[in-house]
């Protein structure tokens, strides 16, 4: 399966297009974007994925980034996703969405601390919040949702196209005891329980 949208296709497209014609040039150019355009079609892949357990799951595959309590108490876990990650991004907590709100920005790459100013779309229930951040390369951010949806844990939210992170806000009952995930651990977007 594919992320939801037209964007695998607009993206492919160009170079399939401008690849197959080069190959039939006898170009070598022609392999480069025949190559392109499948890479494009790998990397918007979107697997079954089923929750492992009860708790919390992760919104996002990759590396766990950051573990970091609020000023107000509450609990953030993001989560860095490198190229070779699937980008659609998980709801890690059954809930209604309230607010689905895009705030431009910056490119800079997700795993650093200039990331507090990238282009990113927040997505709020009354219990959670996940915001996914654009990174240096990611342009896009596509959510599946719109306030008012009633969501399942591990249902579909939304992708981010060409890397970056996703960061979740636990609902207030959680806090950093309740967190068994580990800076630096791979995880895996609905599956991978992140808080208990």
């Amino acid at each position: 399966m594919l992320a939801r949208g037209p964007w695998t296709w607009k993206y492919a497209l160009p170079p399939a297009v401008v690849g197959v014609a080069a190959l039939a040039a006898s170009s070598p150019w022609g392999v480069v974007g025949v190559a392109l355009a499948a890479f494009v079609v790998w990397f918007h892949r979107d697997p079954d994925r089923s929750p492992n357990g009860a708790g919390v799951v992760v919104p996002a595959d990759g590396t766990v980034s950051v573990i970091r309590t609020r000023d107000d108490g509450r609990v953030r876990v993001g989560v860095f996703m490198n190229v070779h990650n699937v980008h659609v991004n998980r709801v890690p907590v059954a809930g209604r969405v309230e607010s689905v709100v895009h705030e431009p920005g910056g490119h800079r790459p997700a795993f650093s601390k200039e990331s507090a100013h990238n282009e990113r779309v927040r997505i709020e229930t009354a219990e959670w919040t996940v915001v996914l951040i654009a990174g240096a390369f990611a342009r896009r951010i596509h959510p599946y949702v719109e306030a008012g949806e009633d969501l399942a844990r591990g249902d579909r939210l939304g992708h981010i196209s060409f890397g970056s992170r996703a960061d979740v806000v636990l609902p207030p009952a959680y806090d950093r005891g309740d967190v068994v995930v580990e800076s630096g651990q791979t995880v895996r977007a609905g599956e991978t329980v992140l808080a208990r």
